[in-house]
C-alpha cells in the first residue's frame, strides 16, 4: 500500500506560488532548473542570519524583489518585462486560487499574491520614473527610454477596446494599467505620463494619412482620460514649446499635439514630408488608372482623416471637460493661430508657417467644436460678443482688415468705448453642457474684471471667434492653394501643348529636355491635386460644417447692423464696421467653392446668406472693399440657375421678397462702384466683376418681376446710379469692340508670318518661339475681350427694348449715338473686310448679331425718341456718321434675314439722320462766327445751357460737364471734387447766347434764295470708294 503524500501547510504553499511569479529561489537550484529563475544567495544569507527560515511571504516578498531587480544576473529580464511578467504571473496564480477549497490556504494566498501585485505595480512606477534605480544588464536595451516598453501596453489595451485600429500589440495584464494609473500620486505619475506623450508624439510625426497614425491617437485618447494624464499634458514643457525661435512651424513639429494635426494627405514641404507619400501611392499616372481605383484611393483618404479628425476632437473636448485645464487648451490653440497668422499672406513661408495639412485638421476639429451651437435657428447667436474682438487679448483681432473702419478709427473708438471694462457675459449654456458639464460659462483663467482686471467671456465666444481665424487660415487658405494648383496646372498643360507644336515644326533637343521637364512637373501637379481633392472636395461633411459655421457667422454680423432689413442706415454702427473683413470674405469663399462641388449645397440653408448679400452687396458704407462686394456677385453668379431646367436655388431669385427689391438695384449699383477701386489693377478688374453681373442682369431681365424692378429703378434713377451704369456700359462696349478689332488686325499680321513657310523657318528659333506664344496670347486676349463686349452690346440691346428715357438725356443721346455710329462703321464700314477670320466662332466673333443688336438698339431709341433728338444727335458725330452706311447696313441685314419692319425703321432713321445733318449745317451756315466766350472750352461747340464750375470758375455746358461726371467727379480744370448740384447756371451768359442766336437767324432769313442754295449745294457726302459695296 503506497505511502500517503504528506499535506503542504499553508506558509509552503505561499512559498511555492510566490517563487513560481517572482522567479527565484533561496536555495541552490537543482541541475536543470528553470534557467529563468535566479537564484538570490546574498539575500538567503541574510534570512537565515536572522533567524528565518528560507521561504517566500509577504513579509519578504519586497525585498527579495529589491535584489532581484537590483541584482546582476546574466541573461536577466529587464526591469519593466520583468515586473510586467511578476504582474502576469500573479494574475494566472489567482485564477488558479480562486478554485482551492480549504479557505484558510486561500485567504492566505490570495492576500500575498495581492499584495505582491501592488509590489509590482509600485515598483514599475518606480523604475519608469527613475529607470537608473534598477539598470538593465541587457546590452541590446542599453539607451532606450524605459516609457518605450510602456507604449505598445498601451497600444495593445486601445487595439482591445477597438480604438486603435487593430496594430497587433500584446494587451498587458487585465487590470495593470488601471492600477498603474490610478493609485498613485501625481508627483509619481507626472514623469511617466510625459515620457509617454513624448513617445506618441515620436511615433506619429513622419506619419501621412497611410500611416498608423490610430494606435497613437486612441493611445493619447486614453492617456487624456485620466485625470493625471490630462493635467500633465497641459503642464508638459512642450504643450506650447518656447524660445526666441518660436514659429508657426516649430509649434507644428514639436509641440505635442502638434505632429497629430500634421498627419494629412496634402502635401507639405519637402523637409517636412510624411510617409507614405499619399499623391506616390494613391495617385501616381492617375491618367492611366481605372475609376474604380481612384474612386477606392478618395474614399480611402477620406475615411481615415474622418477618423484622425473625430478622435483629436475627442481628445480637445476631453481636455476642455476640466475647468482646470480648459485655459491651456485654449492658451495652445491662440498660440498656434497667432504664430501661423502669416499663412494668410499670398505666399507663405513653409519653414516658418504650420502646414496646410494641420490647419486643415484643426479647420475640422473646431467644427466639431462649434456643432452645439450651430443649429438652425441660431439660437445661441446671444453668446457671441463683439467685444471679443476689441477686448480679449487672446487673439490679434484688432490688427486685422476691419469692413470698413480704418485701424486707427478702431483704435479710437475702443479707447472711448467703455462697455469692454464690463465683466461680459455670465451663465451656461449647451455647448458647455458638453464640454465643461457643470462648470460656469466663464473660460478658466480669465476673470472678470472686478478681480483680474480683463473681460471673461463665455466659452461660445471663445470658439466662435477661433474658429473663424482657423478656417482662415486653413480652409480657405487650403482652398485658395488648391484654386492656384489648377490655374498652375492649366498654365502648364498650354505651354506644353505650345512646345510641343513647336517641336513638330522644328525640333531641338532643349525643347524636348522642356517638355520633359513640364510633363514631369504636370505629374506631380496632378497628384498634388488629386490629393487636395480627396481631402477636400471629397468631404462633403466637412464643406457642410462649414458653411453651417459660416451661416452663423452672417446671421450674427447681421445682428450688429439690426438684423435683416432693408434699405440699412446710412451710417455704419461701430461694431459692425470693426469686424474683421476676413469674416465675410471667407463664408462668400467657401459659398463659392461649394457651389462648384456636386451637392455640396444639397440640404444647406442659403437664404440667410442671400439676405447678407443684398443688404451689403451695393452698400461702400458698410463694407468699404469693392472686391468683396465683387465676390458676393460670383456667389451670386454660381447660384444662377443655368438653362432651361428648374434649378434648387431658382427661389432664391425669383421668390426672394429682399431679392425681388433690391437686388437689381444693388447690382447696378456695384456696377457703377468698381469702377474705382483703388487697385493698380483696377482698369481690368473691373472687366471681370461687371462680367459676372452682366451675366446675373441678362438672367434677371428674363424674369417679370425684376424686369419690372429695372423699369421701375430707370424711372427713378434716371438722373442717378442708372445713368452712371448706362455711361460705363457705353464706356466698355466701345472699349472692348475696339480693342478687340484692333487685336483681330494684329492676329492676321501674325497669322500671315507664319504662313510664310519659307520665311518664317529662315527666322531663329528662339524668334519663332516668342512670335508663337504672342500669337496665342492675343487669341485669348481677343477671344476674353470680344466675350465681354458681345454681353455689354446684348444688355445695351435688350434694356433699350422697354427702357430708353436715360438714353436720351442731352448729356447721354451724344454718346450713345457716336457709339453705335463706331459700332456700325466698323461692321460694315471699309475696314469690314480686313477682320474676316478663317474660325470666327473661336474667338466668340460674331459680327451679324452684333450688327442685329446694334441696329435693334437704334431702333429702339428711335421708337422712345418723342422729341426728335436722336437723329440729329446721329447726325453730329463727326468721327463715324455717314449717311451711306445705314443703306450698306441695311442690305447686309436683308442679306442675313433681319425682321422687314426693323430694316424699314432703321432706313427710316438714317433718312432723318440725313435731314438733320442738312438742317444742322443750314443752322451752323446761319450763325457764321461764333464768338469764343460763347463755345464750350472741352467741346469747342456752341453752349446751350452754360454753367460755372464753383472752384475753377470756368464756364462750360452743362450736357458735357455732366456728360463727364458721369465717369469722374471732379473738376476737369483743376481736379477739386465737383457734383452735378454744384453746377452754377450762368444766366447772363445764357441770355446773350439766346440773343446772339436769334440775331444771326434773322440776318439769316433777310438773305436771299440764290445763297441759301449756294450753301446746301456746298455740302460734300463721303466719296463712294469709302463704302462697302
Amino acid at each position: 500500500m503506497a505511502t500517503p503524500k504528506p499535506q503542504r501547510s499553508p506558509e509552503e504553499i505561499e512559498d511555492i506560488i510566490l517563487r513560481k511569479i517572482l522567479l527565484v529561489t533561496l536555495a541552490p537550484p537543482a541541475h536543470g532548473a528553470d534557467p529563468r529563475i535566479n537564484y538570490l544567495e546574498m539575500t538567503a544569507a541574510e534570512i537565515l542570519s536572522e533567524g528565518k527560515d528560507l521561504r517566500l511571504n509577504r513579509d519578504v516578498v519586497e525585498r527579495v524583489l529589491i535584489d532581484r531587480l537590483s541584482g546582476e544576473f546574466p541573461d536577466a529580464e529587464a526591469p519593466f518585462a520583468y515586473l510586467l511578467g511578476c504582474y502576469r504571473r500573479a494574475v494566472d496564480e489567482l485564477k488558479k486560487v480562486a478554485n482551492m477549497k480549504d479557505k484558510t490556504v486561500k485567504s492566505l494566498v490570495e492576500a500575498s499574491i495581492k499584495q505582491a501585485k501592488k509590489l509590482f505595480v509600485n515598483y514599475v512606477r518606480i523604475h519608469l520614473g527613475n529607470p537608473e534605480l534598477f539598470p538593465s544588464s541587457s546590452p541590446s536595451l542599453a539607451g532606450k527610454s524605459t516609457i518605450c516598453s510602456l507604449t505598445p501596453l498601451i497600444f495593445g489595451a486601445v487595439d482591445r477596446s477597438g480604438f486603435g485600429g487593430g496594430g497587433g500589440s500584446q494587451p498587458p495584464p487585465p487590470g495593470f494599467l488601471d492600477e498603474l494609473f490610478s493609485e498613485a500620486d501625481f508627483d509619481s505619475l507626472d514623469p511617466i505620463f510625459k515620457g509617454l506623450y513624448e513617445d506618441l508624439r515620436g511615433h506619429v510625426i513622419k506619419l501621412s494619412a497611410l500611416g498608423n497614425f490610430q494606435q497613437p491617437l486612441a493611445a493619447l485618447l486614453y492617456l487624456v482620460k485620466l485625470p493625471a494624464g490630462a493635467k500633465s499634458l497641459v503642464n508638459h514643457p512642450w504643450w506650447i514649446p518656447k524660445g526666441a525661435y518660436l514659429n508657426g512651424r516649430v509649434i507644428e513639429m514639436t509641440s505635442i499635439l502638434g505632429p497629430f494635426f500634421h498627419v494629412s494627405a496634402l502635401p507639405d514641404h519637402t523637409i517636412f514630408k510624411s510617409e507614405p507619400d499619399v499623391g506616390q501611392h494613391c495617385f501616381s499616372e492617375a491618367s492611366t488608372r481605372r475609376p474604380a481605383d481612384l474612386l477606392s484611393s478618395f474614399t480611402t483618404i477620406k475615411t481615415v482623416m474622418n477618423n484622425l479628425y473625430e478622435g483629436l476632437s475627442e481628445v480637445l473636448l476631453t481636455l476642455l471637460k476640466h475647468a482646470d485645464i480648459r485655459e491651456h487648451v485654449l492658451q495652445y490653440l491662440a498660440e498656434v493661430i497667432n504664430r501661423n497668422a502669416s499663412r494668410a499672406h499670398i505666399q507663405v513661408d513653409p519653414i516658418s508657417c504650420a502646414s496646410s495639412g494641420m490647419f486643415v485638421s484643426l479647420s475640422a476639429v473646431m467644427l466639431r467644436l462649434c456643432e452645439p451651437f450651430l443649429d438652425p435657428h441660431c439660437s445661441k447667436i446671444d453668446k457671441i460678443d463683439p467685444g471679443y474682438v476689441f477686448y480679449c487679448n487672446r487673439l490679434d483681432l484688432r490688427g486685422l482688415t476691419a469692413l470698413h473702419a480704418s485701424s486707427e478709427e478702431v483704435a479710437e473708438w475702443i479707447k472711448n468705448d467703455s462697455s469692454g471694462k464690463a465683466d461680459i457675459n455670465s451663465g451656461s449654456d449647451d455647448i458647455e453642457n458638453r464640454v465643461v458639464q457643470s462648470q460656469g460659462a466663464s473660460s478658466s483663467g480669465s476673470k472678470p474684471a472686478s478681480t483680474g482686471g480683463k473681460a471673461s467671456y463665455a466659452f461660445i465666444s471663445e470658439c466662435f471667434f477661433m474658429t473663424a481665424r482657423v478656417l482662415n487660415l486653413g480652409m480657405l487658405k487650403a482652398f485658395s492653394d488648391f484654386k492656384h494648383l489648377v490655374q498652375d496646372i492649366s498654365r502648364s498643360e498650354d505651354t506644353l501643348s505650345t512646345l510641343k507644336a513647336l517641336q513638330e515644326q522644328s525640333p531641338s533637343p532643349q525643347m524636348q529636355m522642356d517638355i520633359a521637364r513640364l510633363e514631369k512637373e504636370l505629374e506631380l501637379y496632378s497628384q498634388e491635386k488629386l490629393c487636395y481633392e480627396a481631402q477636400l472636395l471629397r468631404d462633403p461633411t466637412l464643406i457642410k460644417q462649414g458653411l453651417s459655421f459660416y451661416r452663423l457667422m452672417v446671421v450674427w454680423l447681421v445682428s450688429l447692423v439690426g438684423g435683416f432689413k432693408m434699405p440699412l442706415s446710412s451710417t455704419c454702427p461701430m461694431e459692425f464696421s470693426s469686424m474683421p473683413e476676413h469674416f465675410a470674405e471667407d463664408a462668400m469663399e467657401l459659398l463659392i467653392f461649394a457651389s462648384r462641388v456636386p451637392k455640396a449645397l444639397d440640404g444647406v440653408i442659403l437664404d440667410d446668406f442671400m439676405n447678407f448679400i443684398i443688404m451689403f452687396m451695393g452698400s461702400p458704407t458698410h463694407i468699404r472693399n469693392p472686391y468683396l462686394r465683387a465676390k458676393m456677385v460670383e456667389v451670386l453668379n454660381c447660384w444662377m440657375p443655368r438653362g432651361s431646367g428648374s434649378s434648387a436655388t431658382t427661389s432664391l431669385f425669383e421668390g426672394h421678397q429682399l431679392a425681388l427689391k433690391y437686388l437689381v438695384r444693388n447690382l447696378l449699383k456695384l456696377y457703377v462702384d468698381i469702377e474705382f477701386t483703388g487697385s493698380h489693377t483696377q482698369f481690368y478688374d473691373k472687366f471681370n466683376i461687371r462680367h459676372n453681373i452682366a451675366e446675373l442682369l441678362e438672367y434677371l431681365w428674363q424674369v417679370p418681376s425684376h424686369r419690372n424692378a429695372w423699369r421701375q429703378i430707370a424711372k427713378e434713377e434716371e438722373k442717378g446710379v442708372y445713368l452712371n451704369f448706362l455711361n460705363f456700359l457705353i464706356n466698355d462696349s466701345i472699349y472692348l469692340l475696339d480693342e478687340s478689332l484692333n487685336k483681330i488686325l494684329e492676329l492676321k499680321e501674325l497669322e500671315a508670318e507664319m504662313s510664310n513657310t519659307v520665311e518664317w523657318e529662315r527666322r531663329p528659333a528662339q524668334e519663332r518661339q516668342e512670335r508663337a506664344r504672342l500669337f496665342h496670347s492675343q487669341e485669348n486676349i481677343i477671344r476674353i475681350d470680344m466675350k465681354l463686349a458681345n454681353e455689354d452690346v446684348s444688355m445695351l440691346a435688350f434694356t433699350s427694348e422697354q427702357i430708353t428715357v436715360p438714353f436720351l438725356l442731352p448729356e447721354m443721346v451724344e454718346r450713345v449715338a457716336s457709339m453705335l455710329n463706331y459700332f456700325l462703321l466698323q461692321l460694315v464700314g471699309p475696314q469690314r473686310k480686313s477682320l474676316t477670320l478663317k474660325d470666327p466662332e473661336k474667338y466668340e466673333f460674331r459680327p451679324k448679331q452684333l450688327l442685329k443688336q446694334i441696329v435693334q438698339i437704334y431702333v429702339h431709341l428711335a421708337r422712345g425718341d418723342k422729341e426728335n433728338i436722336f437723329p440729329t444727335a446721329i447726325s453730329k458725330d463727326g468721327r463715324s456718321y455717314n449717311e451711306q452706311l445705314f443703306s450698306a447696313a441695311a442690305d447686309v441685314l436683308r442679306r442675313i434675314g433681319e425682321d422687314g419692319r426693323i430694316i424699314h425703321e432703321f432706313v427710316e432713321l438714317g433718312a432723318k439722320a440725313k435731314v438733320a445733318a442738312i438742317e444742322e449745317m443750314d443752322s451752323e451756315a446761319a450763325l457764321g462766327e461764333v464768338p469764343d466766350e460763347f463755345l464750350d472750352p472741352i467741346q469747342y461747340t456752341l453752349m446751350k445751357d452754360p454753367v460755372i464750375l464753383p472752384s475753377s470758375r470756368i464756364t462750360v455746358d452743362r450736357p458735357v460737364i455732366q456728360r463727364h461726371l458721369l465717369s469722374d467727379s471732379t473738376d476737369p480744370f483743376n481736379r477739386s471734387h465737383l457734383t452735378s448740384d454744384m453746377l452754377i447756371p450762368d444766366v447772363e451768359l445764357k441770355a446773350r447766347i439766346e440773343e446772339f442766336i436769334r440775331s444771326q437767324h434773322l440776318k439769316r432769313h433777310s438773305s436771299d434764295d440764290f445763297s441759301m442754295q449756294s450753301s446746301k449745294a456746298s455740302m460734300q457726302t463721303t466719296a463712294g470708294d469709302m463704302l462697302i459695296d
